[in-house]
């Protein structure tokens, strides 16, 4: 059996008597990359923040990298790298001199080498000296992936890192992502970007705090069973609208010039679908589900725990 880093069951978070984490239960083996796929609100950070030790689950047990993740919350922080959605560091210091403030939080006893070496593994050699309020978005993600790397984790804990960045330093990143993985590093990454979530080894997909689907990217859309139809030509576009209304239609997308169309009962979907065929000028085909097509479907079925009592105000979930 692989080694898991992170193992726990039953994981809750409760904000104004409503659970923003839901019973989620969660197995990561270590040097595998764990993709978090979920829209705003669904739950992922809160997830993160309990298994770095930040926040105390309400209910759950479990272990992460070994360690109780309630009684040795303390421990667990050592030895989790864990990137937040914004960039934390300070603008007004230097690479050089945030990196060496990090060294200085963990007490590294050789704080010098391992500010090199964090320096030298991310490519910020050259700019160590530049004020990190100068950098671009894509090179304050490596200065913030530097800094979490800088005290040697096991687990990396990444929310939404590539948020704002281009996809050339997006690529690069995940480049690196993969060659910290094949060193045993284990990843729980969240995004909302189908082409991350399919460079991941498995995925988990929440909403509202539940847990809808897990496994790898083929996996996931092939329990899905999903039913999918492309239609093309003039006026495609102009359909979103109508066919979401349509009975059994699970979701309606575009994708460039041609809009998906899914459900899990096909019948309907062709009912739904049957007066268009009269129109000529659209081509209607069957087509295989993709990643995007599975998640759309998904949240459309999910249950909103947050819909009666509108937004929550205060909790980034």
């Amino acid at each position: 059996m692989t080694e898991l880093a992170i193992d726990v069951t039953g994981l809750t978070k409760n904000y104004g008597g409503r659970a923003v984490v839901d019973h989620i239960d969660l197995k990561v083996g270590v040097g595998r990359i764990c993709g978090f796929l979920g829209p705003n609100g669904s739950g992922k950070t809160t997830t993160i923040r309990m298994l770095c030790g930040l926040l105390t689950p309400d209910a759950g047990t479990g272990q992460c990298l070994g360690l109780d993740i309630i009684g040795q919350a303390r421990a667990i922080k050592r030895q989790v790298g864990y990137m937040t959605q914004k960039f934390g560091l300070y603008e007004d210091l230097s690479i050089r001199e945030n990196l060496d403030f990090v060294a200085r939080l963990f007490e590294l006893p050789k704080r010098r080498a391992a500010v090199d070496l964090a320096l030298e593994r991310l490519g910020l050699t050259a700019r160590q000296q530049q004020l990190a309020g100068t950098l671009s978005g894509g090179w304050k993600q490596r200065l913030a992936l530097a800094a979490c790397l800088i005290h040697a984790p096991r687990l990396l804990l990444l929310d939404e890192p590539t948020a704002g960045v281009d996809p050339k330093a997006r690529r690069d990143f995940w480049d690196q992502i993969h060659e910290l993985a094949s060193q045993g590093i284990t990843v729980l990454v969240s995004t909302h970007y189908m082409d991350e979530a399919a460079r991941c080894h498995e995925l988990v997909c929440i909403a509202y705090g539940t847990i809808l689907a897990r496994g790898t990217e083929t996996e996931i859309i092939e329990a899905s069973q999903l039913k999918v139809w492309a239609i093309e030509g003039p006026g495609a576009q102009a359909l979103l609208a109508p066919l979401k209304e349509q009975p059994g239609v699970l979701s309606v997308a575009a994708f460039g010039n041609a809009v998906h169309v899914a459900g899990l009962d096909g019948a309907l979907v062709e009912q739904a679908l049957a007066p268009l065929r009269a129109q000529t000028a659209l081509h209607i085909t069957a087509a295989p589900a993709n990643l995007e097509d599975v998640f759309i479907s998904l949240i459309a079925r999910a249950q909103d725990n947050f819909s009666a009592a509108g937004v929550l105000h205060g909790v980034d979930a």
